[in-house]
């Protein structure tokens, strides 16, 4: 289980227990419901081991989920001026634990509070819903940087980022949940010397899928999004 949700299973143990051995002795037939509903919460906070892949010049997925975007884009305070951007949405049905997508040490953290689009409208949610941002400073990729964005969906509205300026984190490292529904943001600085290895629809494991690799020499990034 996500050390991240232990105070969470154990409200929802205690209270939905409580509640079946209340129907078993009024309405039995009901007492399925509260157990189902404690199920799912042990479900969604599961936490499984994950095979982080140890060549180098790698970048791994962050989050488990779909990919809805990859681009070429403005990078903004930390990764500079342009990035490449990937977008992973989460449903309730996946794994919520972050993971650091290289080894690297945290050198920028951030918090913005905002408002809870649903994160299947990647666009709205990118630019205005809460989020927190960790950047890394790393020596794996030709940029140097790496900027991961927790954001909340319409369902999620607590995040968790277990990390501190100046931390080290190693590849496929375990640093924060978002909890329910929500979606995870990758930027990574110089995009030229990116080669991607996934796209739009795939399924991602967080600290297991490749999302990307450095090149030989540096390709021009697509400056639209990449089907």
């Amino acid at each position: 289980m996500a050390r991240y949700g232990r105070a969470e299973l154990v409200v929802a143990t205690v209270g939905l227990l409580s509640l079946a051995v209340a129907l078993v002795v009024s309405v039995p037939w009901m007492a399925i419901l509260p157990l189902a509903a404690l199920a799912f919460f042990f479900y969604f906070f599961r936490d499984p081991e994950r095979r982080v892949p140890e060549a180098p010049g790698l970048v791994v997925a962050p989050a488990d989920g779909v990919i809805t975007d990859v681009s070429a884009c403005e990078g903004g305070p930390f990764v500079g001026s342009r990035a490449l951007r990937i977008g992973i949405f989460l449903s309730v049905f996946d794994v919520h634990v972050n993971r650091s997508p290289v080894s690297g040490r945290v050198a920028y953290l951030d918090y913005r509070k905002g408002r809870f689009h649903n994160a299947m409208r990647f666009d709205a949610c990118s630019r205005e819903n809460e989020c927190s941002c960790v950047g890394l400073q790393t020596e794996a990729l030709p940029g140097g940087r790496v900027l991961i964005r927790q954001i909340a969906g319409a369902l999620a509205q607590r995040i968790v980022t277990a990390c501190r300026l100046g931390d080290s984190l190693a590849r496929g490292e375990r640093f924060g949940m978002i909890k329910f529904g929500s979606r995870t943001e990758l930027l990574i600085s110089e995009p030229d010397w990116l080669e991607v290895r996934v796209k739009v629809g795939d399924h991602v494991k967080g600290g297991e899928t490749v999302l990307a690799s450095v090149r030989e020499a540096p390709c021009a990034a697509p400056s639209g999004p990449v089907a």
